[in-house]
């Protein structure tokens, strides 16, 4: 069901599963040559699944449960629908930014589908949810979906519970952040408060009583994410996450143009420099949307390429660029 408000029934199990946004979608992120795709995503929630239903495990997956507001493959969908219907507890899922095409979700969103469908339960406005009733531990739990106002005071939500956490997806100040960022504060009568929407796993930081996590993402998809460990988390009747590992492969990214020889650093900046200055004289929304892939500015760069003789190397730099400001583009 969608909640706007409505809160579920209390939930016995044995603790609380979280899985930090899986971006499910049929198109491919640029930099990863999986040649198969979405399945590695795919797997990862079977195997989430499987922790899950033999663990007794209710389970909370942090937003951003597709990449995209519309996803347009049916065939993508249903084997979702299959693998989240395999959980034994129904997902509780909170609305990430990559959910929804306005500022909620709405009807023309694919998330709100499975909602309506009773495949996942989705929180559309930010509210107190349900008791989570853990090892004779009474856990009251919250969400506050993307580009909603976080609470300062969830005191009152919840009668005689152990314990508050709260389930955000924000842009949050954890590693000193980035312009309009959020900085971790107290969140009266709140204990714990976990973070989607911040790809990598963060350190905890401790404001007031209340304990920010951010275990980061399940799913890998930009070259930033390198060295992240994909894992799904076990938060305890205690209030602890604990880290689960999951499937995944190394070496999933195509580093053409990120690896150049030190030996060639003084030429390489110099000539990527002045590429790039083209590329960013290129590069502007109104190329962007008169070619969706990018196409027209490239053939300008590539232009530029055989104009200047540039190296090979050169070249796969600011093709990689390129192909970087189109995904973003897309994903904006």
């Amino acid at each position: 069901m969608i909640l706007s408000g409505d809160r579920l029934e209390i939930v016995s199990c044995n603790g609380i599963l979280v899985i930090g946004d899986p971006h499910v979608g049929s198109r491919r992120p640029g930099r990863r040559k999986d040649a198969l795709w979405p399945q590695p995503v795919l797997a990862k929630l079977e195997h989430c699944a499987a922790i899950a239903n033999e663990r007794g495990l209710a389970v909370v997956i942090l937003g951003d449960l597709f990449d995209r507001p519309v996803e347009p493959d049916e065939a993508l969908k249903n084997q979702l629908i299959r693998i989240l219907k395999g959980f034994r507890h129904r997902p509780l899922v909170n609305v990430g930014n990559h959910d929804i095409q306005h500022m909620t979700l709405t009807d023309s969103d694919t998330l709100a589908l499975l909602g309506l469908c009773d495949v996942v339960d989705v929180v559309a406005t930010s509210a107190p949810i349900t008791e989570f009733h853990i090892g004779g531990r009474r856990l009251g739990v919250g969400m506050t979906p993307f580009g909603q106002t976080i609470p300062v005071d969830v005191r009152g939500s919840f009668s005689g519970v152990d314990m508050q956490a709260w389930f955000t997806h924000h842009d949050i100040a954890f590693d000193g952040g980035y312009p309009g960022a959020v900085p971790p504060f107290a969140v009266e009568g709140c204990d714990l408060l976990v973070n989607g929407h911040i790809h990598k796993t963060q350190k905890g930081i401790l404001a007031g009583r209340t304990r920010w996590m951010n275990p980061g993402n399940i799913t890998r998809q930009s070259v930033d994410l390198l060295d992240h460990v994909p894992r799904a988390w076990i938060l305890d009747g205690s209030g602890d996450l604990i880290a689960q590992p999951l499937p995944f492969e190394a070496n999933v990214f195509d580093l053409t143009g990120r690896l150049v020889d030190a030996a060639d650093d003084g030429a390489v900046a110099a000539a990527v420099e002045s590429a790039f200055v083209t590329l960013l004289q290129a590069e502007s929304p109104t190329e962007l949307k008169r070619s969706g892939d990018g196409s027209i500015v490239r053939d300008e760069i590539e232009a530029k390429f055989s104009q200047d003789d540039t190296s090979e190397s050169v070249r796969a730099i600011v093709r990689s660029l390129l192909g970087e400001a189109v995904e973003r583009h897309a994903r904006s």
